[in-house]
């Protein structure tokens, strides 16, 4: 998920030199949701883990 975020993010500054702003645009707005779906899981993965070992 990391992998795509940043992925898109490289997509978008690439667009953004190649003066696509707008595409470049939708690419960071992708890149920055994948990036907090990604936060959302490591952090329900960490304290998921931490709890079933626990009991």
């Amino acid at each position: 998920m990391l992998q795509l975020a940043i992925t898109c993010l490289v997509i978008a500054l690439i667009l953004g030199v190649l003066g696509f702003g707008g595409v470049a645009g939708s690419f960071v707005g992708v890149a920055k949701i994948l990036f907090v779906v990604f936060l959302i899981l490591a952090a329900l993965s960490f304290f998921g883990g931490g709890i079933r070992r626990r009991v």
